[in-house]
């Protein structure tokens, strides 16, 4: 019997669906996994139909970071690899993740049904968003095995809850629970882990039927906003105001309002 991919993809509605399948590894991350990803990423930012995009794992946990088999396999007996090597294999492995990501102006929210650790928590960072089941726990475990977090995590997290937690979190390696993480800022909502992907793709779905240009252009202006001065956000912004006040959906969105009915945008 073949090995089931590592990695799933379907579309819910207008929701593309990717959920990483080594249930029984934890979902842990391995290279075959790394590269479905990436076509999934892409296929859902080329593909007019997907306004979003939701990331879960398969079983009982969302994704135990790297893959514990494979743990040390530079400091093993054998040819020293050189060390330009090991630097690529997250350039050109992990980091293609994040760097995807960030070409994607629709939402990405990840689904987190069970324990995130190491990279895996790095992989809900990248996110834009991050539900939480009520039994889901994190842990950023680098410091435990000598290394730094290798996946963006320096990056995302004192972003989202601030250096000082930041860092509390990196050197302590320590547990904590989806409502600590919500507490903040990290996860935005809590859910039953059996509604947990449902109520996910749902919200995600909801986002899908509002108007689809200012959707993506908010997530730009946001993200870019947090690399830019007071001035140069107001000046992207006023730009993204021309684009969006002479839309048709704009037209439309006022026209439903006046009609009291429900606007149907077409992102044009």
């Amino acid at each position: 019997m073949s090995e089931a991919p590592h990695l799933l993809f379907e579309t819910v509605g207008n929701v593309g669906v990717i959920t990483f399948n080594r249930p029984d590894n934890y979902n842990a991350l391995t290279g075959e996994m790394l590269d479905l990803y990436l076509e999934a990423l892409e296929a859902c930012r080329v593909d007019t139909n997907i306004g979003a995009i939701v990331l879960t794992g398969a079983g009982k946990a969302f994704c135990g970071g790297g893959d514990v088999n494979n743990l040390g396999d530079n400091n093993k007996p054998k040819e020293p690899t050189p060390l330009l090597d090991i630097k690529n294999q997250f350039w050109e492995g992990l980091h293609r993740i994040p760097k995807k990501l960030a070409e994607i102006d629709k939402p990405v929210i990840c689904a987190v049904n069970g324990p995130a650790y190491g990279a895996g928590v790095d992989m809900t960072l990248q996110c834009d968003l991050r539900f939480a089941a009520d039994s889901a726990k994190f842990r950023i475990t680098y410091t435990e095995f000598g290394l730094v977090p290798g996946n963006g995590g320096t990056y995302f997290l004192p972003r989202i809850v601030g250096e000082s937690k930041a860092l509390e979190l990196f050197w302590g390696a320590e547990l904590f629970t989806a409502q600590e993480a919500k507490d903040w800022g990290m996860v935005t909502k809590i859910f039953p882990r059996e509604e947990l992907l449902e109520k996910t793709i749902e919200w995600a779905q909801g986002v899908c039927e509002r108007a689809p240009i200012p959707v993506r252009l908010i997530k730009r202006a946001v993200k870019q906003g947090l690399n830019a001065d007071l001035n140069t956000s107001l000046d992207l912004i006023s730009s993204h105001m021309v684009i969006t006040r002479t839309s048709r959906d704009h037209a439309e969105g006022i026209k439903a309002y006046i009609e009291k009915r429900k606007p149907v945008f077409t992102g044009k």
